[in-house]
């Protein structure tokens, strides 16, 4: 991978029931949390050895099965799409966990071997118990209605591609390494993002390869690479890094696992703003240019700027769409948006 030069910013001796989230919040960029996790018991069984990580699983495994990409080994642990885009390199199966682990058990002295990646499982639906002695405190105001959502990914080798997720994530890495290759949002520009469907994982990923960029096919690539930080993560360590900054994730030992925690800093009940965006593109995109921009400053009135604005000078019992919303106010709005699709 082109190298750069900027790393994420490191805070030591953090603590997991000490998380100084009022700085996360007010940095609202990246932050290496050395050392977060290294009392958890995956933690300290991993450093011992990835048999010991993989029978304490087991030992917490709720026999469901998960879902598992696997792919061959001319891929080098990229998991990404076929040549032209309407698949992808590797199959997914649904298997039990024991069958995964004896695959991995095999190959675990071969340079050349399959691929093997668990993504996303809810840790608590898929290993009760799991974080008795593995966990985060999250003490803070931020998550009274905003629960977070810990998930577990388990594998062999693997590079998930840049890509942005809508929750903040704190991402804990437990076993194995973990390489993390961030881009602020405004980089989207820059980032040649692929197919919004169909995606390898449920996000859209950047078409860049950024172990080795083509740049002649993605010369914007290079402003990309200039803006990123990297953040590399051993066991213990925890990543936060907020919503909406891509990130290419690369785990590098023959066996990782790395449990984070998702929430969103918004009720649910606003749902997903790709949503609006595919609206947008039904509804705004191919217009005149012309309209376009007067759409543009329409935007900018009711939705990017203050919603103060719209509404200061009507009376507020006519302020219907532009009052503060609530969950009820929520569906209301909602079932406009449904009604005027349906025309």
């Amino acid at each position: 991978m082109v190298q750069t030069e900027c790393t994420v910013r490191v805070l030591e001796g953090v603590a997991p029931d000490q998380i100084p989230f009022d700085e996360l919040f007010d940095a609202n960029e990246p932050v290496i949390l050395r050392g977060l996790v290294s009392n958890w018991e995956l933690v300290k069984v991993g450093k011992d050895s990835p048999e010991k990580a993989m029978t304490l699983l087991e030992s917490r495994y709720s026999g469901r099965p998960v879902g598992l990409s696997i792919a061959p080994p001319d891929i080098n642990g990229r998991f990404f799409y076929n040549d032209d885009c309407t698949g992808f390199n590797f199959e997914s199966k649904s298997v039990e966990l024991g069958e995964i682990f004896a695959q991995i058990r095999a190959n675990k002295n071969n340079t050349e071997h399959p691929y093997l990646y668990i993504q996303s499982l809810v840790l608590d639906e898929n290993f009760p118990g799991l974080r008795e002695r593995n966990d985060l405190q999250f003490n803070h105001p931020e998550f009274a209605d905003n629960k977070p959502l810990a998930k577990i990914w388990i594998g062999t080798e693997s590079i998930a591609s840049a890509h942005y997720d809508l929750p903040n994530n704190i991402a804990c890495c437990a076993v194995g390494r973990r390489r993390f290759t961030l881009f602020p949002p405004d980089q989207i520009h820059n980032l040649y993002p692929g197919p919004l469907e169909p995606t390898p994982g449920g996000q859209v990923v950047t078409m860049v390869d950024f172990r080795n960029p083509d740049f002649e096919r993605f010369p914007r690539a290079r402003q990309a690479l200039e803006a990123a930080l990297v953040a590399d993560l051993q066991p213990g360590d925890g990543l936060f890094y907020p919503s909406m900054w891509w990130h290419q994730v690369e785990a590098s030992a023959p066996f990782n696992v790395m449990i984070n925690y998702w929430w969103l800093s918004s009720p649910a009940y606003m749902g997903n703003p790709l949503d609006i965006v595919m609206h947008g593109i039904l509804g705004l995109r191919d217009r005149p240019e012309s309209e376009k921009k007067a759409w543009r400053e329409v935007f900018d009135y009711y939705v990017f700027g203050s919603p103060e604005t719209p509404r200061e000078h009507l009376p507020e019992l006519v302020h219907g769409p532009l009052a503060d919303v609530d969950d009820n106010r929520a569906r209301r709005l909602r079932a406009l948006v449904k009604n005027g699709l349906n025309r």
